[in-house]
């Protein structure tokens, strides 16, 4: 499938957002991307789509479990098996999760930046095919933001220690120039 077929077969929609589209064709190309969209506009898109045309599994980085949440409801809605593993999630439920992610029965999943930090985690994770990790709230991993996050500062540790090198998309609603060059750092 291609993005379009995605956007329409899946998701329901016929035009592309503003800056999605472009977004989405870079991840598609396995470059690295800083995506600065608005509040609504469309953030999510730009790696779900993606996640579901990759081969692998997309691990997104959410900061907010009621986040998570979310975005999981409205893609199980549209058919697409997602799953959160969090501090709200039962020790007994992580193998499970990530067996069907190596299954390829999940494309997506979500977990917070201090999950990332734990050593045994990013070992598991090495048994999977991750093909692109997506930062949102991007903003939070710049010392120079309004919501810096100590574990944020830590992320390209976890991703760069990831078997299958998988290329990252970092989005934000909020970013100053000096908050971008430090995401981009």
């Amino acid at each position: 499938m291609n993005p379009e077929e995605v956007l329409k077969d899946i998701f329901g929609y016929t035009n592309f957002r503003p800056g999605q589209k472009q977004v989405i064709d870079l991840v598609l190309k396995k470059q690295n991307v800083l995506a600065v969209m608005p509040t609504g506009g469309g953030k999510s898109m730009c790696y779900q789509i993606p996640a579901l045309i990759n081969s692998g599994v997309t691990l997104v980085i959410s900061p907010l479990i009621s986040l998570m949440k979310d975005q999981i409801d409205n893609l199980k809605q549209n058919g697409i098996n997602a799953a959160a593993l969090n501090s709200t999630t039962p020790q007994e439920e992580v193998n499970p999760i990530l067996r069907q992610a190596y299954e390829g029965k999940i494309k997506l999943i979500y977990i917070t930046p201090e999950r990332l930090a734990i050593d045994y985690f990013r070992y598991q994770l090495n048994f999977l095919d991750i093909d692109l990790v997506a930062v949102d709230e991007a903003h939070c991993i710049s010392q120079w933001g309004h919501d810096f996050r100590p574990a944020y500062r830590q992320l390209l540790d976890g991703i760069n220690s990831l078997k299958s090198r998988p290329n990252i998309l970092a989005l934000t609603a909020t970013a100053t120039p000096a908050v971008q060059d430090d995401i981009c750092e």
